[in-house]
């Protein structure tokens, strides 16, 4: 048992830097939740980019509160799925593995009048070239 004690601690500590690089990046939205989908959308098409799908994730949680339980927790929520042919090449040719961060995902949520537009963080950073490129489309949505 001794044995066994000091390599899960040094695998523990080793996995700390990676657990705390993610996270999730929001902006609030001076607006309504419908112009922040629609200048999400914007910032993304703008760009040359494709949206593969829109998932109404605060739709499903409502509808599903009544059978599983639990609290309201958005007034809305959307999530825009979409990928880079440019930016995915980079990151999959630097590691081929980074197949399972694509599609990107930005969200929009309303939660009681604040509206915030995010997306979460990648722990490596092979992925740089991503996270730059969901900032750069966030600050749009979010500028006026």
């Amino acid at each position: 048992m001794k044995k066994l004690f000091g390599p899960v601690i040094a695998l523990c500590i080793a996995a700390a830097p990676a657990l705390a690089e993610d996270q999730v990046i929001t902006r609030s939205y001076d607006g309504s939740y419908e112009d922040a989908l629609f200048s999400l959308e914007n910032a993304i098409v703008n760009r040359g980019l494709v949206i593969d799908h829109r998932s109404s994730v605060g739709d499903m949680l409502e509808r599903t509160r009544a059978d599983i339980g639990g609290e309201k927790i958005f007034d809305s929520a959307d999530v825009f799925l979409f990928c880079s042919a440019q930016i995915s090449r980079q990151v999959m040719e630097t590691d081929p593995a980074n197949i399972a961060y694509c599609p990107y995902g930005i969200f929009v949520t309303n939660r009681d009048g604040e509206i915030e537009i995010g997306y979460r963080s990648y722990p490596d950073e092979s992925m740089d070239a991503v996270e730059e490129l969901l900032d750069e489309i966030v600050a749009d949505a979010t500028a006026f």
